[in-house]
């Protein structure tokens, strides 16, 4: 799903009242920028974490410094520290997806 599918999609869902394109485009903007905000500021518990219920969980975690290789020469590399985001889905959402 792209940006616009999804800001069509919710335009259309049921119970939401009549807005333009312009202004869900605007809603949807902010609700994803209150997630990352919630992923880049640290909370009181020190967690960097957004959670919907029945959705899941969104948390930063940060990898460690660590030595690797080169797969193609096989030369030893240092890879630096980074931040990445692990996601683990709520047991009733994925309770519904289909497994094909």
């Amino acid at each position: 799903m792209t940006k616009s599918e999804l800001i069509e999609r919710v335009q259309q869902a049921e119970g939401v009242p009549e807005l333009t394109k312009k202004n869900t485009a605007a809603i949807v903007d902010a609700v994803f920028d209150s997630i990352k905000a919630a992923m880049i500021e640290p909370r009181a518990l020190g967690d960097k974490k957004f959670s919907y219920p029945g959705f899941g969980s969104f948390r930063a975690k940060k990898r460690e410094a660590r030595k690797g290789y080169n797969p193609a020469t096989r030369e030893a590399i240092m890879i630096d520290a980074y931040v990445t985001v692990g996601f683990q889905i709520a047991p009733s959402f994925k309770a519904q997806i289909p497994v094909d």
